[in-house]
């Protein structure tokens, strides 16, 4: 068209030419100009009509182009969208995360790209409605072939859509592998963990191991249960959105569950063991510390008994400390044997034999260091009663040489008056000295106690006592001499002084016999013979003190029995010694050293030595006794009152007295002069029986007891009374000291019997007492209940009923 357009135009110039020309020729005026002119106006209709014809072909092809134009941009539209569509319908599917990423980046790309070609769909949308709108000959065909590029892109963005999702399920599936497969190693890697078998090697080892373990556990719990919760919830997304592998997602979370769940219960498995070998290596740790303990207080216990009374006061103070120090040690001790209670119960063979060992280990150990401390105890008491007993020796000894001094330094006196001033101040002296009898008594009573406890230092005491007495029996004497020697002294005074007024009398009454006036009246003599007869009676009246003054005096008798006697110590000197000797022995014998014992068989099991013996009273009361009847002769005879030491004695002889068990194997009795030979038969034949038996207390008095566990124990009877003891050693060597502090229990008026009401322990008795308090001992065997019930019943019956009670 362009082509035939420069041919019109290029015929242009010719057409004006001729229409030129033609013109021309009729303005010259040409005949044929008619003619000439009709053919030029039809040269010029034909030309217009030839360039009106190009004019609307031009037009008809521009219209034709921009059909076309539309026609190829929207087969080349089509032509991209079908080249997408077929990447986008592709199937290929990855092998790995990798993969599947670098696909999904892949299809992100042709996505943007799609998006970016909505532009090119857009603009060939807005052309085909131009086109339409200006009524393009060919809109029909336009508007279908828009349709169909817009339903080829919807189509396209859709697979597009769909290829994505499949991608974006893949890559999840891939993703979701790997985070199975990371957490399954990881649970793999805790459970290699949670799985070890290492129980620890000391308490400090095991308790590392379990503050680990125990962050482990709770590390491993938290990010474990995060973890798996998510792979759940992811598994459970997949599934629930119907993915294309739903089977091996759930298999995969079986698996992670079953992984888990396995994990979980090696912790726990793990957490016991490391807390029962903790619980284990504990109890061996405060054992051990429980010994070092023990042993320690036991080193810290001090062997210096105190140098005088502050001193020992100071070590009883500061044991007493010590031993409530020790509440909190034995707390311990009853923890670990409740621990070792529950720990056997959950171990056997050589670990329950372990905890077994360890626990008697420590509890022999507590037990050597109660004894030990309830020696010295003991020991500060016994020094705490020596060096009281020394102080008060000594301040009487210091108080006897003050009284003997005040009589050695007492005046002369010069009269009668003085005489009874003497007497008065000496008889001040006997209010005083009666005044300290009972510090005597006190005194002398202590370190009788101190001789029969056996004390450690009771040589001292022996000393002592025997110094104490000799001096208070020479203070009496020489008091009783000082008294006689006053009441001489006041007796001659008191002769001198009648002898001087009978004198003076004499004297005065010479005057009257030198008189010779007889009177020179009769009245005069009247009056002389009155006085005459006057004197007569007032002679008659000093008749008596003049027989007085002829009566021998007492010193007079005293110097006459005082040569008499020194003739008789002439004549037997050893008599004299000796009565003077078995005097002052008489006083002491109670305090001499007792005589060795002889050797006796040993008895038989049954019949062992007593816990506690009723003996009958020792040498020290049967030489109380003879003291105090000697005693009681010597002040007779010398007149003055009585000595405190016989007081003590009797009453030790009317009062039943508890003594010290003695060993086992030997007689309870101190050797024994034939006077006590009948008693020692009596406490000989006294029921006896002791062993091992396993005690517990169902009633105190009227009301249930606190305490009613049983308790093994070692029990002795002897008597009316029944003693319980921790063991053997302990009613041996300490026989005073019972278990739980209790008091010896007293059978008179008990009762025992089987127990058939008791079914929970075999060979079990019932002993009542008269108290109401009740208790139930389990003996070994049958035989053995059966002697027990024997013993203690032949002591409540009306032969034991007779025997003194015993506290």
């Amino acid at each position: 068209n362009h082509s035939l357009q420069v041919e019109i135009e290029n015929h242009e110039t010719r057409i004006n030419q001729v229409c030129q020309v033609g013109q021309d020729l009729i303005d010259e005026g040409h005949p044929q100009s008619e003619e000439f002119k009709a053919l030029i106006e039809d040269l010029l209709r034909r030309w217009q009509e030839l360039k009106d014809a190009i004019e609307a072909r031009n037009q008809r092809l521009k219209l034709s182009e921009i059909a076309q134009q539309y026609y190829f941009d929207a087969a080349e539209a089509e032509a991209w969208m079908s080249e997408q569509e077929l990447y986008m319908m592709a199937e290929d599917r990855a092998k790995d995360e990798l993969g599947a990423q670098n696909m999904m980046k892949k299809h992100q790309t042709l996505e943007n790209n799609v998006e970016d070609y909505a532009d090119v769909v857009r603009q060939l949308g807005e052309q085909s409605r131009r086109l339409i709108e200006e009524e393009h000959p060919e809109c029909d065909q336009i508007a279908v072939r828009q349709s169909q590029v817009d339903k080829l892109y919807a189509g396209l963005k859709d697979l597009a859509g769909e290829r994505r999702g499949k991608l974006e399920e893949v890559f999840k599936l891939y993703t979701l592998h790997r985070e199975i497969d990371d957490l399954l190693q990881w649970i793999h890697e805790k459970s290699l963990v949670a799985g070890s078998n290492e129980p620890g090697q000391d308490y400090e080892h095991v308790s590392f191991l379990k503050e680990q373990f125990k962050e482990f556990a709770r590390d491993t719990e938290s990010l474990g249960s995060e973890r798996v919760a998510s792979a759940n919830e992811i598994c459970d997304n997949l599934i629930a959105l119907d993915h294309s592998d739903s089977a091996a997602i759930a298999e995969w979370k079986d698996n992670v569950n079953e992984a888990w769940a396995d994990l979980l219960e090696l912790i726990d498995t793990r957490t016991q063991l490391l807390q029962a070998s903790w619980e284990l290596h504990k109890f061996y740790y405060e054992c051990k510390d429980t010994l070092e303990r023990i042993y320690e207080k036991q080193n810290y216990i001090p062997e210096d008994l105190g140098r005088d009374a502050q001193s020992v006061a100071a070590l009883q103070r500061k044991h007493a400390n010590f031993e409530h120090d020790l509440i909190t040690l034995g707390t311990q001790v009853e923890a670990i044997q409740t621990e070792s209670v529950r720990l056997q119960a959950g171990y056997a063979g050589n670990k329950a034999a372990d905890i077994q060992a360890k626990e008697n280990e420590v509890l022999e150990a507590w037990r050597n260091l109660h004894i030990e401390v309830e020696t010295r105890r003991f020991k500060l008491a016994d020094a705490s009663d020596y060096y009281r007993f020394m102080l008060m020796a000594h301040d009487l000894q210091l108080w006897m040489d003050d009284i003997i001094r005040q009589m050695n330094t007492q005046e002369k006196p010069r009269d009668v008056s003085g005489v009874e001033l003497l007497m008065n101040n000496h008889q001040s002296l006997k209010a005083e000295i009666d005044a300290r009898e009972e510090n005597f008594a006190i005194c002398i009573n202590l370190g009788r106690d101190l001789l029969n406890r056996k004390h450690y230092r009771q040589e001292e005491v022996r000393e002592k006592l025997i110094q104490l007495t000799l001096e208070r029996l020479d203070m009496t004497d020489m008091w009783k001499e000082r008294w006689e020697h006053l009441q001489l002294i006041l007796e001659v005074y008191q002769f001198a002084r009648d002898a001087a007024v009978a004198e003076a009398w004499l004297v005065g009454q010479e005057q009257y016999f030198l008189n010779q006036d007889l009177g020179d009246t009769l009245d005069a003599v009247e009056t002389l013979i009155k006085k005459h007869e006057a004197f007569e009676k007032a002679a008659a009246t000093q008749e008596e003190r003049f027989a007085a003054l002829e009566k021998p005096t007492t010193f007079e008798i005293k110097d006459r029995q005082r040569k008499q006697e020194e003739e008789y110590r002439k004549a037997h000197p050893e008599e004299v010694a000796q009565a003077k000797e078995q005097r002052r022995r008489a006083y002491i014998v109670e305090f001499l050293p007792p005589e060795p014992p002889k050797p006796e068989p040993e008895p038989v099991v049954e019949e062992v030595a007593p816990a506690v013996s009723a003996e009958a009273p020792d040498d020290t009361d049967r030489a109380g006794a003879t003291n105090g009847d000697q005693e009681a002769a010597a002040q007779q005879e010398a007149g003055s009152p009585r000595s405190v030491e016989a007081e003590p004695s009797r009453r030790q002889r009317q009062e039943p007295r508890q003594d010290k068990p003695r060993r086992s194997g030997r007689s309870s009795q101190e050797p024994a002069s034939p006077r006590g030979a009948k008693p020692a038969a009596a406490s000989a034949e006294l029921p006896h029986v002791e062993g091992v038996l396993t005690r517990k207390q169902e009633k105190d008095g009227d009301k249930k007891a606190s305490n009613r566990s049983w308790d093994k124990l070692y029990a002795v009877l002897h008597g009316p009374s029944m003693s319980c003891y921790k063991d053997q050693k302990h009613a041996k060597s300490d026989p005073n000291t019972r278990i739980h502090h209790e008091a010896a229990m007293d059978l008179q008026g008990a009762s025992c019997v089987v127990a058939m009401d008791y079914n929970k322990r075999p060979f079990v008795f019932r002993l009542k007492l008269y108290t109401g308090s009740e208790y139930l001992f389990q003996s070994k065997d049958a035989a053995e209940r059966d002697l027990w019930i024997g013993k203690v019943n032949s002591v409540t019956g009306s032969e034991g009923a007779s025997l003194p009670q015993r506290s």
